[in-house]
């Protein structure tokens, strides 16, 4: 129990957990913006990052495998393969629940499904946003997970129902002690808080500039109220976007004097483009991914989609596979979930053909085999429709 409660304490619980780091808003950090995964989504390259990887991973097929003593077979009659392929639940497809649960844990360092049964049969899996969820640290060392339910579109109730480990499926981004993930938001709150400072900052440069920007002047002294009067006509013709390029005239002897201080001087456009790097370093996506071509050709466009798909969504497929398999078949049964990450060669017929005439001249697959990956029926085999 000592341990326990040294893990607890570490990881912010007293004996019940009322928020985390990991989905919490952190502090300004002195640059004016909280970051926490709301904020963060304004940040396009943010938003970028973490839709092309659900989207992407979303689009793979997901399949169910039994081992035996002579290999795996695909077992597509299997109960979990029917409900995963017609519908996890009766408002989402297999492709929206795993795009919001894998969102969820992108942004939050943690996702989770609920997995409803009909006695030993699992009959539905419903995702849970993780904002509605206040885990508990029991004396066991499990976790248990109170719910604050939402029964209307727009807005969560007061009802709270509790959910232990095995009614979840709890995917996590890397932790520290095991229990829950934590944010790359939180772990990475520094850049990200520069970006967000830098998009609020040009935000301000398009509201309030003007153009032609710079300062009037005159030879002699101008009266306070006629400098008021002056300063109130500047910025109903000259301040903000519609206004831009608007002809400027000045009475009685005034004169503009155009500065230099524009967003390129001050290096805001360039400091924006690196945040763009930072964003994609922190979810290990390729700038091109998210269509930065800034330094791009296109041979190494297409090394960044292999480099996508393996480095990025192969880790991620396997962290799925493993949860949703322990959560979903008793220990020992030899079933397995699989995401065929094969799709992702779909756009590349010439790999794509290469490695299959490889896979026939090595009698790892016969021709109809083939055909079957690629949709097409058996030779000789007759269509029914």
């Amino acid at each position: 129990m000592q341990l326990v409660e040294r893990i607890a304490s570490r990881l912010g619980f007293e004996r019940r957990v009322a928020s985390s780091p990991s989905w919490d808003a952190l502090q300004p950090l002195g640059l004016g913006a909280a970051v926490n995964e709301r904020t963060a989504e304004n940040l396009s390259t943010v938003a970028a990052c973490v839709g092309a990887q659900a989207s992407a991973l979303a689009s793979a097929a997901v399949l169910v495998y039994q081992r035996t003593a002579g290999g795996r077979v695909e077992v597509p009659e299997h109960p979990i393969a029917q409900l995963l392929r017609n519908g996890p639940n009766p408002y989402q497809t297999w492709p929206d629940l795993l795009e919001a649960w894998f969102s969820c844990t992108l942004l939050t360092g943690n996702g989770l499904l609920e997995i409803e049964r009909d006695g030993a049969a699992i009959t539905a899996l419903r995702f849970v946003p993780w904002r509605w969820v206040s885990p508990m640290l029991a004396p066991s060392g499990r976790l248990i997970y109170d719910v604050t339910e939402q029964t209307g579109l727009y807005g969560q109730t007061g009802d709270v129902r509790r959910l232990l480990a095995g009614d979840v499926v709890h995917l996590k981004d890397r932790s520290d002690v095991g229990f829950l993930g934590v944010s790359r938001l939180s772990r990475s709150a520094a850049p990200v808080a520069h970006a967000l400072a830098l998009n609020e900052r040009a935000q301000n440069v398009v509201a309030q500039g003007a153009a032609p920007s710079g300062a009037i002047y005159s030879d002699a002294p101008v009266a306070g109220e006629a400098l008021e009067r002056l300063r109130q006509s500047m910025a109903e013709r000259h301040s903000g976007p519609r206004n831009a390029g608007n002809v400027m005239f000045l009475p009685g002897g005034l004169k503009f004097q155009t500065l230099g201080v524009t967003p390129e001087d001050a290096e805001l456009l360039e400091s924006r483009k690196f945040s763009v790097e930072e964003m994609c370093r922190l979810y290990q996506v390729p700038p091109p991914i998210v269509q930065d071509y800034s330094h791009n050709t296109f041979t190494n466009s297409d090394t960044a989609g292999r480099w996508f798909a393996q480095f990025t969504l192969g880790p991620w497929a396997r962290k799925i596979e493993a949860v949703l398999s322990r959560a979903l078949f008793p220990e020992g049964s030899g079933l397995e979930i699989e995401l065929d990450l094969s799709v992702f060669l779909r756009g590349d017929p010439q790999t794509r053909w290469a490695a299959h005439k490889i896979a026939v001249d090595a009698n790892i697959l016969d021709t109809d085999e083939v055909r079957e990956i690629e949709g097409f029926n058996a030779r000789g085999k007759a269509v029914v429709g």
